[in-house]
């Protein structure tokens, strides 16, 4: 190879490393280049539940309806609450009114293995010592969640994926906040993260899961354990909940790096028993879902954060935003300040099951929200609204059954002037000394931000969109 020949492939390998350094995450294809969780959470902004679809289930072991009146096939479920079969479009609504993460619930028991063969339209009882589930996911459910996780990653948003009505308070739950119970379904849990793990271990960093939703122990106790005793307390209960909920946890963690791949540094997410915030001051036993959750060991490095649920009596407007002051200050003080970010993973009205009171009290809930909202991104937690902008038939459209709501979500976020009025620009402005631009692959088209054509770009070491 000729002198100037060798130089020139030199310089041009050195330009394309640069080039591939500065694209950062949006060029990453090794687990090692994944941001950490606290970039994950910042990264999030502002989120929304797909509730209600993929989690929805019988519920009740003496009425298990849906296995009793329909063929099971993924649409069955997804459609059994009340809400239609999740599309594109969906999704595409949400990020292009400023949601940058899509939180999707996910119930798995229904789907492994368990054939229900003595549940039929005259007998709608199941007996799980009888027929207990198995720990393969049905790969056509497995299928139907793939696809819809596709839908969200496919817009740059992020991806929450967990096991929700697994747990909870439901006779059909089988994941419970007890040592005992733990130590039974400790291989079936590990089981149903391998295969999720596997299935999407080569997904980039906008994937995330969180290991199980509301635990609650064996009396299902909400706001602290054993809170549902007689007594509203008993130690040996609680201290066996909260054992188990870190052994959980730390399953959790195991079973998701063993599978490698990207999965070595996936962000992942955890939660104190009942998924609980701490809230309120009405008991001294609030904080102990907070005081008592330990981190996982984990072989990678910053990459888990906290998830905590949060629902605020609407009718009384100061005392709830006197709450959410408090809740911040407590997750700085047991999560924040030790460098665990925090994700509100569910968030609204305490009566969010009653439309009355949205639409009583709508002020309340409007001032509220942003007020949430303001509070949460300055303390650098991301948040997600439980369900209700977009529900039943409003998501077929798609559209906003509650865009009042919504609206106050997203000013609360982006500012007054929204998001379009930031994000939705048809060209990118330019700015004084600013470096080239280059595209996805590395080729240098401009010296300048203004003038271009829709698409994806670099400039510095971060991406921008053009539309």
């Amino acid at each position: 190879m000729k002198t100037s020949t060798k130089k020139n492939f030199q310089q041009g390998t050195i330009l394309l490393m640069v080039i591939l350094l500065m694209a950062g995450g949006c060029l990453s294809t090794h687990a090692d280049d994944f941001e950490t969780a606290t970039q994950a959470v910042a990264n999030m902004k502002i989120g929304w539940n797909l509730g209600n679809t993929l989690d929805c289930h019988s519920g009740d072991t003496t009425n298990m309806w849906i296995e009793a009146y329909t063929q099971r096939k993924p649409s069955d479920y997804e459609t059994a609450w009340g809400q239609p079969a999740t599309t594109l479009a969906l999704i595409k609504m949400m990020k292009e009114a400023g949601f940058n993460t899509i939180r999707i619930p996910v119930t798995w028991y229904p789907h492994m293995e368990a054939d229900f063969k003595n549940v039929n339209g005259n007998h709608k009882t199941w007996s799980p010592s009888a027929e207990p589930i198995g720990t393969r996911i049905d790969a056509d459910w497995m299928a139907r969640v793939k696809e819809v996780v596709d839908y969200v990653i496919s817009q740059g948003m992020y991806c929450i994926l967990n096991v929700h009505h697994d747990t909870g308070d439901a006779n059909t739950t089988w994941l419970v906040a007890d040592k005992d119970v733990y130590a039974k379904e400790k291989s079936t849990f590990e089981a149903i993260w391998t295969q999720i793990a596997n299935t999407f271990k080569d997904y980039d960093e906008h994937l995330l899961f969180e290991g199980y939703n509301e635990m609650l122990d064996i009396k299902h106790s909400w706001c602290f354990a054993s809170f549902n005793t007689s007594n509203k307390y008993d130690a040996q209960i609680a201290a066996s909940a909260y054992e188990a909920i870190n052994s959980y946890a730390q399953s959790f963690v195991n079973a998701v790096r063993a599978t490698g791949g990207k999965n070595a540094q996936r962000n992942l997410i955890i939660s104190p028993y009942a998924a609980a915030s701490g809230s309120g001051n009405w008991n001294t036993h609030l904080l102990d879902p907070l005081k008592q959750l330990t981190l996982p060991t984990d072989p990678a490095t910053h990459h888990l954060a906290v998830e905590v649920h949060d629902y605020k009596d609407m009718t009384k407007l100061q005392a709830a935003k006197n709450e959410v002051d408090e809740d911040i200050s407590n997750w700085k003080q047991y999560f924040l300040s030790k460098g665990v970010p925090v994700i509100v993973g569910e968030w609204g009205a305490s009566q969010n099951e009653d439309y009355s009171i949205y639409q009583n009290y709508r002020n309340n809930h409007l001032s509220y929200a942003r007020y949430f909202v303001e509070k949460t991104k300055a303390a650098g937690i991301a948040s997600l609204y439980w369900m209700g902008l977009s529900d039943g038939t409003a998501r077929s459209i798609p559209e906003f059954n509650q865009a009042d709501l919504k609206d106050q979500i997203i000013k609360g976020y982006y500012g007054e002037n929204g998001y379009t009025d930031i994000h939705n620009l048809t060209t990118a402005p330019s700015r004084k000394n600013e470096t080239a631009v280059y595209t996805i692959t590395g080729q240098k088209i401009s010296d300048k931000r203004e003038h271009l054509p829709a698409g994806i770009y670099i400039r510095g070491g971060h991406k921008f969109v053009v539309k």
